[in-house]
């Protein structure tokens, strides 16, 4: 059983706690650490996770073999080098950090330390995605020619405007920070590196950062990609894969959904349809604990987390290209 610390203990935090405590068979939060105590201490007293006072404590702990962050963003690469030098393994809320630079300095400090590192990419341990990707690999949906994503929420209508979440520093290309990265890395994924983009954003909301973001990309192979996010309207997701024998779409919230729809073998001799659509129903997965069970299997077995570094730091290359084309309203070639 991996003994784990939860550092940051607000709504996301609690969510994680919730996914394996007194569940998993590899995984259990033991301590955690948030700056607002008062306010977590009946949730932890309730799951069983002692709380201390400050973050060194967790790190000295003997008791503690792996911390999972769910702090602002800003401080994750520091908190990721602290917690390899501790000798900890680290799981850490996309995105890992806020640029490519800082990223791959907090990849060198954990492969130094040889510790595992884990970003929470949750989306790719869903089943949806994980028949999406075998179809993709496999050949059934052809030659990949493009992806459509979107990603949207109302979370900001309910996030005091001086939330850490809702800061301009803490969520650079506005939506893109909370939900269009999980879009964008299925989309490295399946489609490989993406040669550049171009990224607008819009304030719809009162606020100091933007809240909706549009981005369309071009991918080294000629594919392109395309993702909507917000933060101010229904919650929805979809992501398409479109193929040269068909396109697999995955919808709904909770991305229980999986469409395939090939593409028509007969000429047509009226207005062109679709063959009838094959539905997959994958409804009631917890995406969160599966990917921390898969963290506490890699640590148990000593092997590579299977969201790959290299994409997740390609993916940070992609997200600094994205908020220097907010800056600047031209196409940005992503370099890294």
């Amino acid at each position: 059983m991996v003994r784990a610390a939860i550092v940051g203990l607000g709504r996301w935090g609690q969510s994680l706690v919730r996914s394996v405590q007194n569940k998993s068979d590899v995984i259990k939060f033991t301590a955690g650490y948030t700056r607002t105590r008062a306010k977590t201490e009946d949730f932890c007293a309730a799951q069983g996770v002692r709380l201390v006072d400050d973050y060194e404590a967790l790190l000295h702990g003997r008791d503690i073999d792996a911390v999972v962050l769910a702090t602002p963003h800003s401080q994750h690469e520091e908190q990721i080098k602290q917690a390899a030098a501790a000798g900890k393994h680290v799981f850490v809320e996309k995105p890992i950090t806020l640029s490519h630079a800082t990223a791959l300095s907090a990849m060198r400090a954990t492969d130094a330390a040889g510790v595992l590192l884990a970003v929470g990419y949750c989306r790719r341990f869903h089943p949806s995605f994980t028949d999406m990707r075998a179809r993709i690999k496999n050949g059934r949906l052809g030659r990949l020619v493009g992806m459509v994503a979107q990603h949207t929420a109302s979370a900001n209508v309910f996030i005091a405007t001086d939330n850490w979440r809702v800061q301009s520093s803490e969520a650079p290309a506005g939506a893109m920070t909370a939900v269009g990265l999980h879009a964008l890395d299925l989309m490295i994924e399946y489609g490989g590196r993406v040669k550049d983009v171009q990224c607008n954003t819009a304030a719809t909301l009162p606020g100091p950062a933007a809240d909706t973001t549009s981005v369309l990309l071009r991918f080294e192979s000629g594919i392109s990609g395309m993702i909507f996010c917000a933060l101010a309207t229904g919650t929805n997701f979809s992501f398409t894969a479109y193929g040269s024998n068909g396109l697999a779409e995955v919808v709904g919230a909770s991305l229980e959904r999986l469409r395939l729809v090939p593409i028509s073998t007969q000429a047509p001799s009226g207005p062109i349809t679709a063959p009838p659509a094959e539905i997959v129903d994958y409804s009631g997965f917890d995406m969160l604990r599966a990917e921390l069970d898969e963290f506490a299997r890699c640590i148990v077995d000593k092997r590579s987390y299977p969201v790959p570094m290299q994409e997740v730091l390609h993916g940070m290359a992609v997200f600094d290209a994205a908020i220097e084309s907010t800056a600047t309203g031209q196409i940005v070639p992503v370099r890294g």
